[in-house]
């Protein structure tokens, strides 16, 4: 019987890049979560992005074949996702054929989304990617490997991370790239420990001072910058302003989607004054990223521009160094993000002022965070 909507899960990967590759796609009821179809397939000798098409196209094939009108396709690899929806660039000759089928698979549905999901989300798909490239690495026939890719789903999905497959793949061979992430410097509602969100404060001196400690980092860790981006506030850009002066003078780019959470009636306000004034907001806010301050921005709303953020820079500038300067709400959630974390990590990370975090996206969609909040050259600031 035919179904209206379904979820696409799919993956693929090679043992190498190239090398033996196989992928997988999942189609889900999208209200239960039934498994209504499974496709996955050893296909010899390949890189990791031919075989993530290779997964959406049997996704979509599997999905026409139950006979839905409504797709969402989801998948780990970010380059497959952008393409398809048509932000990034087809620029392999080898991946334009694939593109081009999985394109003319769309057109018989009604509508097809695409999402990008962090990988701990794509779990059964890359399960069948992972059997399908151990058969093609062992040279088992498609018939033989029914046992082992259902033993390698019941350990992608149970309960023992260590499990998982995949967490050790080396990374593809393309240069990431690299983004800086900075926190501004001290401003003196940061010292009293306010509510401070779109509210222009300046830098204190030890703010100051920060900054320009930070800067030297920065220009040790890279000795080569294509950008320094910045949100537009004053604490932001004056931290950006520093470092840009000590690695090449580059103009300091704002971008608005890098902007503080608007933290709407609770600017300027403590903790603990909130939590007396606004205790069942604040209660709401704190169990979910979906619910905003009164008069403010919900974190869902600031995660969806600064991923826009990242993936203009990520397209922008391949395999190049950019220094974002921004807050702590937009920090921790591309570092949530990038670690694949849940949301209570929003409320665990510490980002103290002038730290620096560093992570690398690679063409492929993946992502390795390289350090975490570091403050070392803040010991004389």
């Amino acid at each position: 019987m035919a179904v209206r909507a379904v979820v696409i899960e799919a993956d693929g990967g090679s043992r190498g890049n190239p090398g033996p590759a196989g992928y997988g796609a999942v189609v889900r009821d999208p209200e239960t979560g039934e498994v209504l179809a499974e496709r996955s397939e050893s296909i010899g000798t390949a890189t990791n992005n031919v075989a993530e098409y290779r997964g959406l196209i049997a996704g979509l094939e599997a999905a026409a074949e139950l006979g839905a009108a409504e797709v969402e396709a989801r998948m780990d690899s970010k380059l497959v996702v952008e393409q398809m929806c048509g932000r990034w660039q087809i620029k392999h000759p080898g991946l334009r054929p694939l593109a081009a089928q999985a394109a003319g698979l769309v057109g018989r549905f009604t509508a097809v989304r695409f999402t990008w999901v962090p990988r701990d989300r794509n779990r059964h798909a890359d399960a069948l990617a992972n059997a399908a490239m151990d058969a093609a690495a062992s040279g088992v026939v498609p018939e033989a490997k029914a046992e082992a890719r259902e033993a390698a789903v019941v350990r992608a999905t149970g309960t023992d991370p260590a499990t998982t497959p995949a967490s050790w793949e080396p990374r593809p061979t393309e240069e990431a790239t690299r983004l800086i992430l900075v926190r501004h410097g001290e401003t003196e509602r940061t010292v009293q420990k306010h509510y401070s969100g779109r509210g222009d404060v300046p830098l204190t001196e030890r703010g100051r001072a920060q900054a320009r400690a930070t800067a030297a980092r920065v220009a040790a860790l890279a000795p080569s910058v294509a950008a320094v981006v910045s949100s537009p506030l004053s604490r932001c850009t004056a931290t950006a302003e520093a470092i840009a002066a000590q690695v090449g003078n580059p103009p300091v780019r704002t971008d608005d989607d890098l902007i503080e959470c608007d933290f709407g009636v609770w600017e300027g306000h403590t903790f603990a004054e909130v939590r007396e004034r606004w205790a069942a907001e604040l209660d709401a806010w704190l169990a979910s990223t979906r619910v905003a301050p009164p008069k403010g921005e919900s974190f869902v709303a600031v995660a969806e521009r600064t991923g826009r953020a990242v993936d203009r820079l990520r397209s922008a500038y391949p395999g190049e160094t950019v220094v974002v300067v921004s807050h702590v709400s937009p920090i921790k959630l591309v570092l949530r993000d990038a670690l694949a974390a849940g949301d209570a990590f929003l409320h665990r990370l510490y980002l103290d002022t002038a730290g620096i975090s560093v992570l690398d996206l690679y063409p492929d969609g993946g992502v390795a965070v390289r350090s975490v909040n570091d403050t070392s050259h803040l010991t004389d600031a």
